[in-house]
């Protein structure tokens, strides 16, 4: 009488399986974790700035940022890269009816009774 673990579709058939599952899990043979591959902690060529990258990413910013600002930055100069900005006026410059509009847009809380000077605080602290 053949045993179960002979047959192809009896448990030896699983025990090989079950080698292939733990393995693509990130172990070897006999559950052994694989050692990671080295990680490489440069940017690579594409970052114009890789201190200011290294810099920005230990802040928490995202490698697209990082990135995104380290070119902008090594293009000009560091200092340029922060006085650049949008060309809205600033909230001074906007009529009531305007900062009224943008405090809707941000859902600005109780806009409606607020005068000039407080809607463009609430802009700003928004």
């Amino acid at each position: 009488m053949p045993r179960r673990g002979d047959t192809p579709g009896g448990s030896g058939a699983l025990r090989d399986l079950s080698g292939l599952f733990t393995f693509a899990a990130g172990c070897g043979p006999a559950g052994r974790r694989r050692p990671d591959p080295p990680q490489d902690k440069s940017p690579g060529p594409s970052v114009k700035d890789p201190e200011l990258y290294e810099r920005l990413r230990e802040e928490g910013n995202s490698k697209e940022k990082a990135a995104r600002i380290a070119n902008a930055a090594a293009g000009s100069s560091r200092e340029q890269v922060g006085k650049r900005g949008g060309g809205s006026p600033s909230y001074e410059e906007w009529t009531v009816d305007e900062l009224h509009e943008r405090a809707a847009e941000l859902e600005v809380e109780g806009r409606s009774s607020m005068n000039k000077d407080e809607l463009i605080e609430a802009l700003r602290n928004h």
